[in-house]
């Protein structure tokens, strides 16, 4: 099984390559991926394969049925929407929606998944159990597509045992992939903060209360809050990257202030204390200098947990498929994934696919505007992805 689900990567990896670079070329944001899901499904329906559309919205899902179907099913999942980013590349596949990039790789990810089903559905009279094929939507934007499948019953009927994702990693070498078992990724969540006070001349500020004062202390305090309440051992992580005055000048002083942020970490229980103690201490510091203060948490994803047998076993299995020199224990990521919500609902592994190639200059980080892929790593995605799924229906 190994070396045929090998040779039909390798007999596929074109026709992969060509969808690959049709969805870069034609990307769609969160939850407008009308097109996208049209093209998925287009795929699916020349191989045979049996699916169904419209789940969440624009969300598909397809279902490989092997020998003794009813057994066990294990699911894999790829999400399918771009980000709001004007790309800089010059190649034929080159984004043809201006302001909108695939530049987080999810080109990538529904691409292999579209070639691993294909394999599945070639190799199906030889495992057993059932594959659900899960394309999602909106995986960059609240509240994440993952949510809304799960909500639209996508774990069941069958319900899988257990659940693979991959994202592409550009440090990573086509060719490899890289694993982490237990917590590997933090929540998210927004902040919308506004401070509130009364405006006037900034050469009488004694008439005024200062709304740009209050914001200066709360960033500083709600900083020594994480430095002095979170437990040293729990990575965590506050970063407000805007602050605008409403109205003001150089010699007025504004009514208002808005600060937005975000906060992430990898423990739950804390994530809900941190909210309270925010809050909390933002509200007290500008009531304690005459003014008020609105402080509201956008809960995002939730901590990304691979589960550590399931992780464990698709290491070995990676090393079986690649050779022990293509597969590395990866780092804690602050960066958030709506497949947590996956992790948090069954067993489920969440691996990095390598995308880079330094000799060709393919470096970018993800959600740049220069990002790009050796396209090698799709044939590596795809018959990693198949062959990760014939071995946990065992």
């Amino acid at each position: 099984m190994l070396d045929r689900i090998r040779s039909l990567a390798r007999e596929y990896h074109s026709d992969i390559m060509a969808h690959r670079r049709h969805l870069h070329a034609h990307p769609e944001l969160s939850f407008q991926e009308t097109e996208t899901a049209r093209y998925v499904a287009a795929r699916l329906a020349a191989w045979g394969i049996e699916h169904r559309t419209g789940v969440a919205g624009t969300g598909v899902v397809a279902l490989i049925q092997g020998s003794n179907f009813r057994k066990k099913t294990v699911a894999l999942r790829a999400d399918m929407d771009a980000l709001p980013i004007l790309e800089a590349n010059e190649v034929s596949y080159k984004s043809r929606n201006e302001g909108v990039m695939h530049a987080c790789g999810h080109d990538v990810h529904t691409s292999a998944l579209l070639g691993a089903t294909r394999i599945l559905h070639e190799l199906r009279d030889r495992f057993s159990g059932t594959v659900k094929c899960i394309f999602q939507p909106g995986e960059e934007k609240l509240p994440g597509g993952a949510s809304l499948m799960i909500k639209a019953g996508v774990l069941e009927s069958p319900r899988p045992a257990a659940i693979f994702g991959q994202h592409v990693h550009p440090p990573l070498r086509a060719g490899m992939v890289g694993f982490r078992p237990g917590v590997y990724m933090a929540s998210a969540d927004e902040i919308y903060v506004t401070v509130k006070g009364r405006g006037g001349h900034g050469a009488m500020p004694h008439e005024c209360i200062d709304p740009v004062a209050m914001s200066a202390q709360i960033l500083v305090a709600l900083q020594q809050m994480v430095s002095r309440y979170a437990d040293p051992t729990v990575p965590s992580v506050l970063t407000f990257g805007k602050i605008n005055s409403v109205g003001g000048a150089t010699n007025v002083i504004p009514n208002e202030v808005r600060l937005e942020g975000t906060f992430r970490t990898m423990d739950e229980k804390w994530r809900t204390e941190a909210h309270r103690r925010m809050k909390k201490i933002a509200e007290s510091i500008a009531k304690s200098m005459g003014g008020a203060c609105e402080f509201n948490v956008l809960k995002g994803y939730p901590v990304l947990h691979n589960h550590e047998a399931l992780t464990a076993r698709a290491r070995d299995w990676a090393v079986q498929y690649l050779g022990a020199e293509n597969v590395v224990d990866l780092p804690l990521r602050m960066t958030a994934e709506d497949f947590a919500y996956f992790s948090q609902a069954m067993p489920a592994c969440f691996y990095r696919l390598g995308t880079g190639n330094p000799e060709r200059g393919i470096t970018s980080p993800v959600h740049t505007n220069t990002f790009d892929i050796d396209e090698a790593a799709l044939e590596t995605g795809m018959g990693l992805m198949a062959w990760l799924a014939v071995r946990e229906l065992g």
